[in-house]
This record gives structure tokens, C-alpha cells and sequence, in this order.
């Protein structure tokens, strides 16, 4: 009699880097795998489509931390750096009742009606963030200008604060504590604190200057719901929702653009389709999105009872990571050529890279938006833009939650 062996739980590398390699070698074994999580903490992750479709939107799946014992009983220490994503208090760490009202509060900015109205305002973005990078390659002896540091950063960040009603002189600084607190998984447990204890401040700090002089922005509009009858958001919960839309607001879209601004580079027959117009950069978007999504493995979500899964049970109370670029590149639901980057490909929009169920992403409009314009005024204003480096050598995220390089240098224009 045969019995089945389990495969050893894969020890995460908390210094990240590309995806896929890992992502094939987990699938292969079935569509979830047991993981160990940095500082030892036992979890799951989920890398097959259909059965991470189930899961996103499963009944018995919640995001509330209570459902963790181990977060709750002191096995996993109070300094833990990924407790970040189970502490914050917003709508992503919510369920049921508290998940819809926190939900409701911003929901209306993110209609992909109103997105459609920041249309001329992104298009004024684009237009002097690329003057930018042309600039920045000029002065540049041999032509090379980073594109997140010029493009493909500015742009996002300066959307979701003008949004959020954020001033110039905070923006910087808030993209380095997000990228610290949220997507750096190499980070040690003080500079985790360290950085959420600064967060939280300045956040506090932004707040307080709405609350002096409220504009016609988010967080103005969210203090006005919290001192409505006092009850409809904490001030937690207050601090909780502008720190999500601002690291879903523009970390996610950054990585967006960047990777669909590698993909297209290095595959070249694919972007002349999109610039003879045979596609639509729609399609680059969704083909980015399935193909080397802006988001690896995203934590957590615990199951409520004991979950079968794909031929797996989790265990209750399990932390489970859903793996977005796994997903994508599953053999079984996307074809046997997954792999391949192919913007003509059918069905690439049914990717899970915005999430599935309740917890679909409310910024998927906006990142659309945003992605599209910036991809088709980047390669109309310089269609001959290249890597400036082999694709093989360009730094990866330090990072196995976010997906993209951390540099991307280009020349915009052929020497």
C-alpha cells in the first residue's frame, strides 16, 4: 500500500525576487502549498487559479485577525513583521457588517464614473512626468533615465494624494515608509515599528491639517463621516483607510506600469501590435496583470473552519497568502503556453490580480486608468524607448509580496 507523502513545506526567502520559478515548482505540486513564513510561522499559500477563485470569495474565509490563534495566543511574537498586514484596521482586515460600512465610506470616489473624471487630470500628469524623463535622459551622458523614479512612481502617488488631499511635501517621504511597512519583506522587526509608528503620525498629521481646513478631497470627506454621528469610523480605523488607499493607490500601480513597460520592451512583435492598433492597451494591461502581476503572494486570510481546497485541507485558522502571480501563469486554466507574454491572448481578463469577491479591489478603475494612459503616451511619445540593461540584470524587489524590479533604467530615445 502507497501511502502519500506530503511535500516539506517551502521555507519562504524573506529577500523575495522573481516569482515564477518558485510559483511552477509549487503548482506542480498542487494548487496549495504549506509555507513557513519569516521568523518561522507556519501558513499556506494558495497558487492554482480555480482553487484561489474558491478561496477569494469562499464563506468560510475570513480577514479578521481574531480568527488566527497563533497571531492572538502569543505563538507568533508581538514583533513579527508581517503582523502589519493583520493589525492595520481598515476594510482589508474587515468582515461582514464592519467590511461593507468601511467600504460604503469611500466606495463612491472609485465608481469607475468618477475615476472617469480624473481622466484630464492624469493625462496633465502624464504629459509633464514624460517631458521629465526626456529631460532626465538628455542630461544623461549615455541617454538612461530610471522610469519608476521619473514616470511610473510620480504619477500614482501624486493621483491617490491629490485624492486624498495629501501636500507635495509629504509624498516622498510616504512612499518610502509604505514601501518599508508593506512590500520590503527583507526588513528587520525595529525597522518595521520604527516605520509604522512613523506612518501612522504623518498620516495623523495629514489628517489633522483636513480636519483645520477640509477640502473637496477623501480624507476630508471620510473625518466628516467619522464625526457624523460619531460612530461611522474610528479614528484607527480613519488612519487605517488612508494608509490603504495610499499603498493600494500607487505601490500596486507602479508595479504595473513598470511591468508592463519590461514586457513590452523585451517583446517587441507584441508592443508593434498594440502601436498598429490591432490591440488595445487594455489588453497590455490585462496581459501584464495575468502574466507578472504587480502583487506576488498577499497575506492573509484565515479559513473559519478546516477548508478543503483543491484536494488540500487548510487547517483552521491557518494564515493563508493568495498567490496572485501563481494564479496567473496556472497551465491548467490559462493553456499550456502560461508562460508566454501574448497580448492577443482570449480570456486574459479573467485573471484574479484585482482579487475576487467582496474584496475585489475598489481601485481597479483607477489603476486601469492610470496604466492605460501612461502606457500609450509613454510609447507614442517615444516608441523606440528600450532597457538600458539586459532584462536578466535588473534589480528584483527585494520583497515576496510585491512583484516588480526595483530600478528600471530605460533610454527613451535610440542612440
Amino acid at each position: 500500500m502507497s501511502s502519500h507523502i506530503p511535500a516539506p513545506a517551502h521555507v519562504v526567502d524573506p529577500a523575495g525576487g522573481c516569482p515564477h520559478a518558485l510559483n511552477a515548482e509549487l503548482r506542480a505540486s498542487g494548487p496549495v502549498a504549506d509555507v513557513v513564513l519569516p521568523g518561522g510561522v507556519p501558513a499556506a499559500v494558495v497558487v492554482g487559479h480555480d482553487a484561489l477563485k474558491e478561496f477569494l470569495s469562499h464563506p468560510d474565509v475570513a480577514k479578521d485577525a481574531r480568527h488566527c490563534p497563533a497571531l492572538n495566543d502569543g505563538t507568533i511574537p508581538a514583533d513579527w513583521p508581517l503582523r502589519v498586514f493583520a493589525n492595520a484596521q481598515g476594510m482589508h482586515t474587515a468582515d461582514g457588517a464592519d467590511h461593507r460600512r468601511l467600504r460604503s465610506l469611500v466606495g463612491n470616489a472609485f465608481t469607475v464614473r468618477q475615476v472617469e473624471r480624473l481622466r484630464p487630470r492624469i493625462e496633465e500628469l502624464t504629459a509633464a512626468l514624460l517631458d521629465d524623463l526626456g529631460q532626465a535622459a538628455a542630461e544623461d551622458p549615455e541617454g538612461i533615465a530610471d522610469l519608476r523614479t521619473h514616470f511610473a512612481l510620480p504619477l500614482p502617488l501624486s493621483v491617490i494624494c491629490e485624492l486624498l488631499g495629501v501636500d507635495a511635501e509629504y509624498r516622498a517621504r510616504l512612499h518610502d515608509l509604505t514601501y518599508t511597512v508593506i512590500i520590503a519583506t527583507d526588513t528587520t522587526p525595529a525597522e518595521v515599528m520604527a516605520a509604522v509608528r512613523e506612518l501612522v503620525e504623518l498620516l495623523g498629521t495629514i489628517a489633522a491639517a483636513r480636519r483645520t481646513a477640509p477640502g473637496d478631497d477623501l480624507t476630508s470627506a471620510l473625518i466628516a463621516a467619522r464625526e457624523d454621528g460619531g460612530d461611522r469610523l474610528s479614528e484607527a480605523e480613519l488612519i487605517g483607510t488612508m494608509r490603504l488607499m495610499l499603498v493600494a493607490g500607487h505601490e500596486t500601480t507602479l508595479n504595473l506600469i513598470s511591468n508592463a513597460v519590461r514586457a513590452l520592451c523585451t517583446h517587441r512583435d507584441q508592443l508593434a501590435l498594440v502601436l498598429e492598433g490591432r490591440v488595445t492597451w487594455s489588453d497590455v494591461v490585462d496581459e501584464t496583470l495575468r502574466w507578472d502581476g504587480p502583487v506576488s503572494w498577499f497575506p492573509f486570510r484565515y479559513p473559519t473552519r478546516d477548508l478543503a481546497l483543491g484536494g488540500t485541507v487548510i487547517p483552521q485558522g491557518t494564515p493563508v497568502l493568495a498567490g496572485y502571480t501563481a494564479a496567473g501563469r496556472d497551465e491548467a486554466f490559462h493553456g499550456p503556453d502560461a508562460d508566454r507574454f501574448d497580448v492577443t491572448r482570449p480570456g486574459a481578463a479573467r485573471h484574479l490580480s484585482f482579487g475576487q469577491g467582496v474584496h475585489y479591489c475598489m481601485g481597479a478603475p483607477l489603476a486601469r486608468l492610470e496604466a492605460t494612459i501612461a502606457l500609450e503616451r509613454l510609447f507614442t511619445r517615444f516608441p523606440d524607448l528600450d532597457l538600458a540593461v539586459p532584462e536578466a540584470e535588473l534589480p528584483h524587489q527585494r520583497s515576496f509580496i510585491g512583484n516588480s524590479v526595483q530600478a528600471l533604467p530605460v533610454r527613451p530615445v535610440r542612440r
